[in-house]
């Protein structure tokens, strides 16, 4: 090594003596990694070990016996004495994600509706958070703070902005999410060849057979192939034909359509 040459760090001045040694850098990466060492500072130590080597003159006899022992992988722990840089612990994956998610169970444009279950969630201030609250007939909520707080009419994105307002007079940034536990006030309506006909409760993507299923199931007298859904939009009314012992075997997978409130499952006898 030349005059006034800075000697290179231990894992370098390995990967040097293990290639002299006769060693692959596949192996080399190998052995460090077993020893303790994280992959890209073996990496780096490989890449340093390389740029060290290109000034020095071309060796052709071996490399003595003795310097096969030196092909000892360094510990990390006498590095780091060498103040040599070691990757810091990565952080918690909740300090890359410090806010709640949102997650609605509901689309961003749901209506909320009387007799729906929402759930208040305040985040990092539970006294402000509400578990469970019902929509009442008046169309508001009572929560902390705010008291009464109209939300029927309202999609979840609008009641979290609503709310977000009032409790930006008591807190600092409050980051509120509105959960809707369970949808009361939309119906699905299911009639004919069912065990159970009439309206039940709207579920979020809720499909055809399991629309069908919440009715209990088909009786022994439905005509399985010739299931329709009706739906209106805009005034106008659509049928979508649904064949029952097709998609049960996985097939035509297309007509188990998600239902929107207000459809009405017909099961024709």
């Amino acid at each position: 090594m030349a005059q006034g040459e800075a000697d290179p760090n231990p894992l370098t001045q390995y990967v040097m003596d293990a290639r002299k040694a006769g060693l692959k850098d596949a192996e080399i990466q190998k052995n460090a990694e077993a020893a303790g060492w994280p992959p890209q500072t073996v990496k780096s130590a490989m890449a340093d070990a390389g740029a060290a080597a290109r000034p020095k003159p071309h060796v052709s006899s071996p490399a003595p016996a003795a310097k096969t022992p030196a092909a000892v992988i360094p510990k990390p722990r006498s590095l780091a004495e060498n103040k040599l840089p070691l990757p810091a612990s990565p952080p918690p994956p909740a300090a890359a994600a410090p806010k709640v998610p949102k997650d609605r169970k509901a689309p961003d444009d749901y209506v909320i509706g009387s007799g729906d279950v929402l759930r208040i969630a305040v985040w990092k201030e539970p006294d402000a958070s509400v578990p469970s609250v019902v929509v009442r007939p008046d169309g508001k909520i009572s929560i902390p703070l705010l008291k009464e707080v109209p939300v029927m009419g309202l999609t979840v994105v609008q009641a979290e902005q609503l709310i977000t307002q009032g409790l930006s007079k008591f807190l600092t940034a409050p980051d509120v999410t509105v959960i809707v536990e369970q949808i009361n006030s939309k119906k699905i309506y299911i009639t004919g060849a069912v065990k159970k006909e009439g309206p039940i409760p709207y579920t979020y993507q809720m499909t055809v057979l399991q629309a069908i299923s919440e009715a209990g199931g088909l009786t022994d007298y439905a005509k399985r192939k010739k299931i329709y859904v009706l739906h209106n939009e805009n005034g106008r009314q659509f049928t979508f034909p649904f064949n029952y012992d097709a998609v049960l075997k996985g097939e035509h997978m297309e007509l188990n359509i998600e239902l929107v409130p207000g459809d009405t499952v017909v099961v024709p006898h």
